[in-house]
């Protein structure tokens, strides 16, 4: 018997998966601990037009596909075609995506959200089109802070530059109408990326917001200090850094301060001085989130804006990046093990883009937990090209049979889109689905004690133990 597509049990293929996921599961809070969306945005309360703009705009995953579609550019990102158009031919695309988590994510928005149980496709495309756009101007709930609230979205984490004002999450913090907390996360790649062509005009602007001038490495920390402490004070628990590789370079004082003087003077320095460099970025990075009692995170993996051309049209962050390979074991066992024999490790979430490191990274953990809290190093949730089923089955698969599944902090959308919040329904099911399979195979025992201590389980990685972790 086919059983039907996207129904209440959907990806739950046993009973005891079903009771866990809806009984469990489904009734904790998000908290959405990194994701890209837009502070504006959520202190504006911004009222969308259409649901191109609020599903399509910014979507990058969306972009991918449609381009391997044969979609013409100016449908995904163009100018001067109408937000009926650009929904059109993703609608012409959605049918060529069977078996991409793209077809999941779609119509478990438009479910959630809309209350649409058709499959979107050419031929209701208008039909459905319409029924989203007239929901979105007259139900209050399609709003960010609707959305958030109609997802029972408790915290927000939003990602931020050292030079940001925060203006935005200050309003936010204080309305009390907004029952979605957003705070500040620290992403200080800005910084770091010395080779970039746009980095010694962010170290003017660092100097601006800080008030301290910049001459050498010392200066710039400081600078960075103050603007650390600023987040702090607007509550600010985590730093994110997104990163190729890990750097361990060995270093001097005096090399860092004269590559320093090289990018200052307008010069690029060498991929051996650049890799010096992170490395002292990233370790007095590091140090600041230690003292601060802050989680860090590392993004590591990815090869960004591999299309010059398309890169020069549309800029970063449009569709054009993809896994890299890269050999990080040694550098990120060092730079962790740097740290902690300074007593300077923080709480640490590790992600990789490339599933080859999934079990490098899943013993990883093990090497640098202390005692002093549960899961103090986390692997973090299948990232990117992974936070789909195989993604994340495998990488649950890999925790659990090398480290604690139990004390996992569980899912985040990434994402740019205020519809995205299925992303943490989709992992629960998928959760509760491997844990309901083992336990039905006989493979976990659900009787007594042990039933109680699943059921628990399943509520701590949906939600307890990122509540936990980041003292939310």
């Amino acid at each position: 018997m086919i059983k039907s597509f996207n129904d209440k049990n959907f990806l739950l293929e046993t009973e005891t998966a079903q009771e866990l996921y809806h009984n469990h599961a489904a009734k904790m809070p998000i908290i959405d601990y990194h994701c890209h969306l837009i502070p504006q945005m959520v202190a504006e309360n911004k009222r969308f037009e259409s649901i191109a703009q609020i599903w399509l705009m910014g979507d990058h995953y969306k972009w991918r596909a449609m381009r391997s579609n044969g979609v013409d550019e100016r449908f995904c990102t163009g100018k001067d075609t109408s937000d009926w158009e650009k929904f059109e031919k993703w609608a012409e695309t959605v049918p060529y995506t069977f078996r991409n988590p793209l077809y999941h994510w779609t119509h478990l928005e438009l479910k959630t959200a809309f209350g649409i149980t058709e499959t979107l496709n050419p031929e209701n495309a208008r039909a459905i089109f319409d029924k989203c756009n007239d929901m979105i101007k007259n139900d209050p709930k399609f709003t960010p802070r609707g959305l958030m609230e109609h997802y029972n979205v408790e915290t927000v984490c939003t990602t931020d530059d050292p030079v940001d004002t925060l203006e935005w999450h200050d309003i936010v913090a204080a309305d009390a109408s907004c029952k979605t907390r957003m705070i500040p996360a620290w992403r200080p790649d800005a910084a770091m990326n010395i080779e970039a062509a746009t980095w010694k005009g962010y170290i003017e602007k660092l100097e601006q917001v800080s008030g301290v001038e910049i001459k050498k490495f010392a200066d710039m920390v400081n600078a960075l200090q103050k603007r650390h402490d600023f987040f702090a004070s607007k509550g600010c628990k985590l730093s994110d850094h997104g990163i190729e590789e890990f750097y361990d370079e060995p270093y001097t004082d005096a090399e860092i301060d004269a590559i320093m003087q090289k990018a200052l003077s307008g010069k690029t320095p060498t991929v051996a001085e650049q890799r010096q460099f992170k490395h002292a970025f990233l370790k007095e990075m590091a140090i600041m989130d230690y003292n601060a009692g802050w989680t860090q995170q590392f993004h590591y993996g990815a090869i960004r804006n591999n299309n010059t051309k398309m890169f020069n049209q549309l800029g970063a962050d449009t569709g054009f990046d993809s896994i890299g390979e890269f050999t990080t074991a040694k550098a990120c066992s060092h730079f962790l093990d740097e740290l902690n024999m300074q007593g300077k490790l923080t709480k640490t979430i590790l992600y990789n883009l490339n599933p080859c490191a999934n079990e490098v990274l899943a013993t990883m953990l093990g090497n640098f937990q202390d005692g002093s809290c549960p899961g103090k190093i986390q692997w973090g949730s299948g990232w990117w090209f992974l936070d789909q089923k195989d993604g994340m089955e495998k990488q649950m698969n890999a925790l659990s049979l090398l480290g604690l599944l139990s004390r996992f902090v569980g899912m985040l959308t990434d994402s740019r889109s205020f519809l995205s919040y299925p992303r943490h329904e989709y992992f629960r099911r998928t959760f509760c689905n491997l844990l309901g399979n083992d336990i039905e195979k006989g493979m976990v025992p659900f009787t007594g004690y042990e039933e109680k201590r699943v059921r628990q389980m399943v509520e701590d990685v949906s939600y307890n133990n990122a509540k936990n972790y980041f003292n939310f």
